[in-house]
């Protein structure tokens, strides 16, 4: 992929407001994920792993940490002097200043970034998905069929085919129809909310979308159904891989168990295209001599005194003497004192549950047990 030719807008500003206390202090995007991960990570090693080399990050909601971990782009292999990682938020122009008002807005209020580096394609992306993609393959299929916007797209269960955007295609995966959340859908293709536009065409779409007042200004409930009616070339690219948006703590607790076992759903091990991270220099994590560790990921830093039974224990996580961690997940910083007993629940970062304290429930019908960021939980007193 030459310099230049496709760049990549991702979209890194949502709240993630079903996460409840995990994102009241930070972006979805920025949310800790995998043991030493953060979501953003996977979209930019996605990026990185497919010659991708010019990432605009638009970003809002409680940006500061999310900026911090970015910083250069190095972690990802984005810090090119021809190119490399740039963080966009809002801003004020003489005329004033406003937040994204969809996802259409947000791209709108960066074309200059867009038109600055003049490429032939760009990406459109989210950074709160995790899934494992190489866009080269995506946009190859673009290319051979001529089009003027490809949607990345996944087949899911019929069921569940009515919470989605469904798009409806020939034999040679040409969309002939668009629909957001059908009642009675006549496809299972969803649109995973990924896109490649001809440039020259998503800038002119956009500028005529800004002033429509009638807009909500977002790729799904206007651009595409707006450029299907003009008879654009709209086509679809079939993923068949791992992909989750997790969306609500039920998910992300579910996500997360999904990396554990000898075959994981998601191989965060993948050699070929690797999750990269900014999760920065850490000792080696310790197990101690009365520990028990089965089925875990282990994050860099950590401390095992007592029994961590699958689950994620994240980097700088500490599970200590006589304590049980079990299918919980332990965020950067977490620590679970002595004797304490935390099943089937999240802890923040940098979290504290006290000792002798017990979190969550085996009862697989109860609601997973939540504690935010830098939060204590103390023994109840009898």
């Amino acid at each position: 992929m030459s310099k230049r030719e496709c760049i990549a807008m991702l979209l890194a500003g949502g709240q993630g407001s079903r996460l409840g206390v995990l994102t009241k202090e930070v972006a979805k995007p920025a949310v800790s994920f995998g043991g030493k991960y953060r979501i953003i990570d996977f979209a930019l090693s996605n990026c990185a792993n497919s010659g991708i080399d010019t990432v605009g990050v638009l970003t809002q909601y409680r940006p500061y940490l999310l900026h911090n971990y970015l910083g250069s782009g190095s972690a990802w292999n984005l810090d090119e002097s021809e190119g490399g990682l740039f963080i966009l938020p809002p801003y004020a122009t003489q005329t004033g200043g406003a937040w994204y008002a969809g996802t259409a807005d947000a791209v709108t209020q960066n074309l200059g970034f867009i038109k600055q580096n003049d490429p032939e394609y760009v990406l459109i992306l989210s950074g709160d998905q995790l899934y494992n993609m190489d866009y080269q393959k995506m946009l190859d299929n673009h290319k051979r069929h001529n089009a003027d916007l490809t949607i990345a797209v996944m087949p899911v269960p019929w069921e569940e085919a009515s919470r989605f955007g469904i798009l409806t295609t020939d034999e040679d995966e040409k969309i002939l129809k668009f629909t957001e959340k059908p009642a009675e859908p006549d496809s299972n293709l969803a649109s995973m909310g990924i896109y490649i536009f001809n440039a020259d065409l998503l800038v002119k779409t956009l500028e005529e979308d800004a002033e429509d007042e009638n807009s909500e200004h977002d790729f799904g409930k206007d651009i595409i159904p707006k450029l299907l009616a003009d008879g654009k070339r709209l086509y679809t690219y079939e993923y068949n891989g791992f992909w989750r948006d997790v969306g609500t703590i039920a998910s992300y607790h579910e996500t997360s168990m999904d990396l554990l076992g000898t075959k994981p759903d998601f191989d965060l091990f993948d050699t070929e295209a690797p999750i990269m991270s900014n999760a920065g220099a850490m000792p080696p994590a310790y197990v101690g001599p009365d520990a028990t560790v089965d089925d875990c990921l282990v994050g860099n830093g950590s401390s095992i005194y007592g029994k961590a039974v699958h689950s994620i224990v994240s980097t700088g996580a500490v599970v200590g003497e006589g304590a049980l961690v079990q299918d919980s997940v332990l965020l950067p910083g977490a620590e679970v004192k002595a004797g304490a007993c935390v099943i089937r629940a999240i802890l923040g970062e940098n979290s504290v549950v006290e000792a002798e304290t017990t979190l969550g429930s085996s009862d697989q019908s109860a609601d997973i047990a939540v504690i935010g960021n830098d939060t204590v939980v103390a023994k109840e007193a009898e």
